[in-house]
C-alpha cells in the first residue's frame, strides 16, 4: 500500500496507473475510520477497482468557526492499518497547507441542493465540501469515487457537481451502515456517552416507523408523520434541528411520503450534532 502526503506525488502515480489501464477508485473520508468508512472500500472493490485510493483529510474549509474541527477525532496509525486490512491500494494524507496553498482564491459552489437541510445550518459547509472533492477529483482523475448515504445531501451535491462541471467519473452512494442498536456509524460517536449513545437511539427508530408506515399505507401525509417523528425524538432527550422530507433525487421538500422520498434528520444528543436518513424504497 502506498502513502502519499504530497498532492502532486499523488497525482503523478495515479495518472500512471490510469496509463496502465487500472481501475482507479476514490475513497474520500476525513479519517478516524470505522466500519462505515470500510465499506467504502469494500463497495469500490466489488466494483472491480484494482487502485482504491483512500484520502484522509480533516478539511478547514468546510468547518464553522465555532465548529469542532480542532477536536475531530484523529487516528492516523489506526487508519492506515484498517486501510490496509481492507484491501485499499493507496492512502493520501495531505495537510491544509498543501492542499491550500497561501493566498489560495478559487473554491467551488453549488448553489441549489446545498440551500436547505445542512447547509442552511452551516453556512459555507459545502462550498468546502465540493472544493476539496474537486481538488481530490483532479489529484486521482478515479473512475468512480464512492460516498456513503449517511452524508445524504452531500452526495446529491456532489453528483451535481459532477454533472455540471463535467468530471468525468461516476459516484457512487453506498448504505448506511449502523452500529447493532441501529446507531448510524459516525466518527462523531465517539463524543456520546453511554446515555447519550442509547438515546440517539432514536433516530433510526423514528425513521424504521416512518418507513413501516409507507410499507402499510402505500402513502402517508408527511405532517402528521413529521409530528410522530419530532415527538419521538424529543420524549428521548433530543433537540431537533430539522425533520425533513425531500425528494430523494431534486431535495425538493415533499407532502407525503412515498417510494422515492428520503426523510433525513439532524438533532443534538448533548453537544454533539448527528444526522441521520432513509430513502423510502
Amino acid at each position: 500500500m502506498k502513502i502519499f502526503t504530497e498532492p502532486k506525488k499523488l497525482q503523478k502515480w495515479c495518472a500512471a496507473r490510469r496509463m496502465e489501464g487500472r481501475k482507479v477508485a476514490l475513497v474520500p473520508t476525513m479519517g478516524y475510520l470505522h466500519e462505515g468508512h470500510l465499506s467504502l472500500i469494500a463497495e469500490a472493490k466489488r466494483r472491480g477497482a484494482q487502485e482504491i485510493v483512500v484520502s484522509v483529510f480533516v478539511n478547514p474549509v468546510q468547518f464553522g468557526p465555532n465548529e469542532d474541527f480542532d477536536k475531530y477525532p484523529r487516528d492516523e496509525k489506526a487508519d492506515l492499518a484498517k486501510c490496509r486490512a481492507a484491501g485499499a491500494t493507496a492512502v493520501f494524507f495531505p495537510t491544509p497547507a498543501n492542499m491550500y496553498l497561501d493566498a489560495h482564491s478559487v473554491y467551488v459552489n453549488e448553489e441549489d441542493l446545498s440551500k436547505g437541510l445542512c447547509g442552511a445550518r452551516r453556512p459555507g459547509h459545502f462550498r468546502g465540501v465540493c472544493t476539496v472533492v474537486a481538488k481530490l477529483f483532479n489529484l486521482v482523475h478515479p473512475h468512480f469515487a464512492v460516498f456513503g448515504q449517511k452524508d445524504f445531501q452531500q452526495a446529491a451535491v456532489i453528483r451535481r457537481m459532477v454533472r455540471d462541471l463535467n468530471f468525468d467519473l461516476d459516484v457512487v452512494v453506498a448504505p448506511i451502515v449502523r452500529e447493532p442498536s441501529g446507531l448510524a456509524r459516525s466518527s462523531r460517536n465517539t463524543y456520546l456517552s453511554d446515555d447519550e449513545r442509547k438515546r440517539a437511539c432514536a433516530l433510526s427508530q423514528a425513521l424504521f416507523a416512518a418507513a413501516s408506515a409507507v410499507k402499510a399505507k402505500g402513502k402517508v401525509p408527511w405532517k402528521a408523520e413529521r409530528a410522530k417523528i419530532v415527538r419521538r425524538l424529543e420524549s428521548a432527550g433530543l433537540v431537533v434541528d430539522y425533520v425533513e422530507a425531500v425528494d430523494g433525487e431534486t431535495l425538493a421538500p415533499v407532502k407525503r411520503l412515498e417510494k422515492g422520498v428520503a426523510v433525513l434528520l439532524a438533532v443534538y444528543c448533548g453537544k454533539t450534532r448527528l444526522i441521520d436518513n432513509i430513502l423510502i424504497k
